[in-house]
């Protein structure tokens, strides 16, 4: 096991849990899990299922326009709290995604 694995990371809207992600496989800089969904799953899961129709179909100006208000909805948190910037794939029952500790520049 590696840095990363067995470690659970939480995607939050306020104090709302969207849902649990169970790290286990880390390929920096992505990590990938189990997706458990939360009581807030719902009303994210079908912005999440445009999100990977778009990125199959290499629409990318679509999938910016689909991911950003997901993005702005939500934090994910490591065990350490939450990380400044994150790009997450979600298609239950697994989830991906890369994070930074610090924020993008523009």
């Amino acid at each position: 096991m590696g840095p990363f694995t067995e470690e659970t990371w939480r995607l939050l809207r306020g104090a709302e849990l969207v849902g649990e992600i169970r790290i286990d496989e880390a390929d920096f800089p992505w990590l990938s899990g189990a997706f458990v969904p939360g009581p807030a799953w719902p009303e994210f899961a079908p912005g999440f299922a445009e999100c990977r129709r778009l990125a199959e179909a290499e629409e990318w100006a679509a999938w910016e326009r689909a991911y950003d208000p997901l993005e702005a909805a939500c934090a994910l948190h490591s065990p350490d709290g939450p990380v400044a910037e994150f790009l997450l794939h979600v298609e239950p029952p697994r989830a991906w995604f890369r994070f930074s500790e610090e924020p993008f520049e523009e």
